[in-house]
């Protein structure tokens, strides 16, 4: 969908119809056993994590939910985790690295919630502290983002040895309807802001902050969540084979350079 610009690209990762994390898991993962709660605060329906298969591979599954009604928006909070949201993600994560489960998370937010309750509850301390925590795990850590990659909310789950992007999925720092407020003083020149941010996978791929993009059936998954399945199936249990015979030092090595190396350009 190359013909696609970054507007109409941001526009089909927003798709109501898309495929959200538990959809990815009835699909991939039949026998997913959820786990609640940050053993601090409380749990966050806007983040849900656990273990279940993926083929013959135990694994330890991540991710942002959105909802498909009013009810279930509200309930999970239109996919804005709060900061007991990522302390649950985290506390998954230490699980899956003590029994030496690889790590999927599937990233698709808005943003980390931006309200004063998660501000209390230290929610800049949670997103920092995922990823200290998550460059130092032991286990392999594959990141796809389905959706929306939204800045810090999406980071704080981000950390990975591979990062993927769907086709028509986007990550930046800023929502372009966002950054147009900012620069423009209103919100028309959203198209605009979406070209200059840089956020399509095939942008993101170009300056390697990406490994890898994920071919979307015909019209965006919203049309086919079997067939996105299964390509995304493809693809994780192909990058779980290659991550498996590295060493566990390798593994949090290579990582570093990884992240380290981004956002370095030469002139």
């Amino acid at each position: 969908m190359d013909h696609l610009s970054a507007y109409q690209k941001v526009q089909l990762a927003r798709h109501p119809q898309r495929p959200y994390f538990l959809d990815y898991v009835q699909h991939l993962c039949p026998d997913f056993v959820e786990i609640h709660g940050d053993r601090k605060f409380g749990d966050d329906a806007a983040i849900v994590g656990g273990f279940g298969t993926l083929g013959n591979v135990e694994a330890c599954w991540i991710g942002h939910q959105k909802g498909r009604d009013t009810k279930q928006r509200q309930y999970r909070n239109f996919g804005m985790p709060k900061p007991e949201g990522y302390r649950k993600a985290l506390r998954i994560m230490k699980i899956a690295e003590k029994f030496g489960r690889p790590i999927l998370t599937f990233i698709d937010t808005p943003g980390a919630y931006p309200g004063i309750d998660a501000e209390e509850r230290g929610q800049a301390e949670a997103i920092a502290y995922n990823l200290r925590e998550m460059s130092q795990i032991r286990v392999p850590i594959i990141v796809t983002i389905t959706g929306e990659g939204g800045s810090g909310g999406a980071l704080a789950i981000g950390v990975g040895d591979r990062v993927n992007m769907l086709e028509c999925s986007i990550y930046s720092v800023i929502a372009p309807e966002s950054c147009s407020a900012i620069l423009w003083r209103d919100q028309q020149h959203a198209a605009d802001a979406a070209e200059a941010l840089k956020l399509t996978p095939e942008d993101l791929k170009k300056h390697q902050l990406i490994d890898e993009i994920i071919p979307e059936p015909e019209g965006g998954a919203q049309n086919d969540h079997a067939a996105m399945s299964k390509s995304l199936s493809s693809v994780l249990t192909r990058q779980l084979e290659e991550l498996a015979a590295t060493a566990p030092g390798d593994l949090v090595s290579c990582r570093h350079k990884k992240f380290r190396a981004m956002g370095a350009f030469g002139e």
